[in-house]
């Protein structure tokens, strides 16, 4: 596993997402509530556990109660993992997400990306500095997430972050709601790949690449190429697994990884 130094924290380059675990799958509800059903307490462990021990050590999750009583119950039972938080419109506003994230032992936190859109949209990005200093002001990394590309187009000049989270796909437009809605319309356009991934070549920040399976309908090896062809040295790559039907996904993944790593950066 290869690793990058993000401020005074080593993440390996292989993050896991977490969508999957509270049922998100972007592929409608039947999907979403099967995911449900599959990731209970245990199987979630037990698939942050796998990671682990193929190197991974960072988890991308959301600060809400289920995540949160999670990791508690994980990291009491001796694991390791890393925490980045993100906040959850759904529970709380920025300063709750913010601490809860302090409070139940998060390494960084950033801001949602359909927040970022939500309110780049509505003209109230100004909120979001402090929101930055208070995370900073909690001991944590500070991050935005976002899937339209003006919202870091937007922080380039007025955020002083340490990450940035930048999807692949703005697969669903934000404008009037922040949080996802189940079943909702979306879409996965090569067009909004290609104009994110040249954006970040020109970002002063390291990247955390996402949705770059578009969830689950590219082709892994081909999805991986393509990510790591547009990495820099210092950015990472977020996949979320869904192991029912394929219980080596993470091993799989990683290898995908490593042998792309291998063909473009060796």
């Amino acid at each position: 596993m290869q690793y990058v130094q993000l401020g005074s924290i080593k993440v390996s380059r292989f993050i896991l997402g977490s969508n999957p675990f509270s049922g998100f799958s972007h592929l409608g509800p039947d999907m979403d509530l099967e995911m449900k059903r599959y990731f209970t307490t245990e199987a979630i462990k037990q698939t942050i556990h796998n990671a682990e021990t193929l190197g991974v050590n960072t988890l991308i999750a959301r600060t809400d109660f289920h995540i949160m009583r999670m990791l508690l119950e994980y990291w009491d039972q001796g694991e390791k993992i890393q925490w980045f938080a993100q906040t959850c419109p759904e529970v709380g506003d920025h300063a709750t997400c913010v601490k809860r994230a302090s409070t139940s032992g998060a390494k960084a936190c950033h801001i949602h990306g359909g927040v970022m859109d939500y309110l780049l949209a509505q003209g109230k990005l100004d909120e979001i500095p402090d929101v930055i200093k208070m995370i900073h002001d909690q001991g944590m990394l500070a991050g935005i997430a976002g899937h339209n590309p003006e919202v870091f187009r937007w922080a380039e000049d007025h955020l002083g972050v340490d990450y940035y989270l930048c999807s692949y796909y703005n697969s669903a437009h934000r404008d009037q709601r922040a949080e996802h809605v189940p079943g909702m319309e979306e879409w996965f356009l090569d067009e909004d790949r290609a104009i994110m991934t040249s954006l970040i070549q020109t970002l002063s920040k390291p990247v955390v690449h996402y949705k770059i399976m578009a969830a689950g309908r590219n082709n892994p090896a081909d999805a991986f190429d393509f990510a790591v062809c547009r990495m820099r040295s210092s950015d990472m790559v977020c996949v979320g697994i869904y192991p029912k039907h394929a219980p080596q996904m993470i091993a799989q993944d990683i290898k995908l990884l490593e042998k792309s790593l291998a063909k473009f950066s060796g």
